[in-house]
């Protein structure tokens, strides 16, 4: 009886097996597999090449980044160690961070009850309210810059309130670019959530706070991570209303680079080398932040919640 079974699970793996295979073998007859290995090739290298000559820039010298050369005639990580008094790098990072976190943090919390309430419930002005959302993403920045440039400075006349120049000033330009798209992502995201397991808490007495903090939160946590990372970029990479509202105590790590363009060491070559070195440096905590939280990106944790 045992050896029995024993051949029809044999068998059974040896189905799922020739299922599997079969499967991959359609997916890969669309594409050769040389093809795909040429393809992926030649992807890599567009990716890692400009990281490979920004690194090794780095480490050259202004001299020989200005002549060309790919490979550095001598190497120095004195780079390195000036960028943090050149222009002040260290202070740019900071306020990035404060600034492009708080945001994040703000717009992901905020964007969650919003698509919460368009999503599950029904009112007049809905769906202008999700028009709005859609068609606030086609209003380019540049248009924005002087408006709201004039309405904080008119709040700084009127009211006494110092906006621009402040660290919380930028903040709410941002926060008023993001909030729209975070918004927008969860209400995607919600839609695809399952009604039933809404139905089953409200059977067993929650109210709409419970299910929203008990069932909506723990399912949407890729959704919530994918809107507070792209609410952390827009923050990050910003130079437009970084260069009009900030000043110097309180410039972004993104004015610090524009403005390592416009240095000179001695008085004739721009500091390439340094300039290298701290758009490497600035990258590391976006690289930081997608290797923390890649499992939320890559995977639903909604998978198995209703059979």
């Amino acid at each position: 009886m045992s050896t029995r079974l024993s051949e029809k699970q044999l068998r059974s793996k040896k189905q799922r097996v020739s299922a599997r295979t079969g499967r991959s073998a359609q997916v890969t007859r669309l594409m050769p597999t040389p093809l795909i290995a040429v393809l992926t090739t030649l992807l890599c290298l567009l990716v890692l090449v400009p990281i490979a000559y920004i690194f090794l820039a780095s480490l050259n010298t202004d001299a020989g980044v200005a002549g060309g050369e790919f490979w550095p005639s001598q190497f120095s990580f004195e780079s390195y160690t000036k960028i943090w008094t050149t222009v002040g790098l260290g202070r740019g990072i900071t306020n990035s961070l404060i600034v492009a976190g708080s945001v994040a943090v703000v717009s992901a919390v905020i964007a969650i009850g919003t698509a919460y309430v368009l999503v599950r419930f029904t009112f007049f002005g809905r769906l202008t309210v999700l028009r709005g959302l859609l068609g606030l993403q086609s209003i380019p920045g540049t248009l924005m810059v002087l408006p709201v440039f004039v309405l904080f400075s008119s709040a700084g006349t009127y009211f006494g309130i110092s906006v621009i120049g402040s660290r919380w000033g930028l903040f709410i330009a941002y926060l008023t670019f993001a909030l729209p798209f975070s918004t927008w992502v969860m209400v995607t995201y919600l839609r695809g959530l399952p009604r039933e397991l809404e139905e089953a808490a409200r059977i067993d007495g929650a109210s709409n706070l419970g299910i929203l903090f008990k069932i909506i939160i723990p399912l949407s946590w890729p959704g919530i991570v994918v809107s507070g990372i792209f609410a952390f970029l827009l923050g990050w990479n910003d130079v437009l209303f970084a260069s009009v509202l900030t000043r110097p105590d309180t410039a972004t790590a993104a004015i610090a680079l524009q403005v390592f363009s416009a240095g000179q060491e001695g008085g004739a070559i721009p500091v390439y080398s340094q300039m290298m070195a701290a758009a490497l440096v600035c990258a590391v905590p976006v690289v930081l932040l997608y290797l923390i939280f890649q499992r939320y990106l890559v995977g639903g944790l909604t998978a198995g919640g209703v059979k």
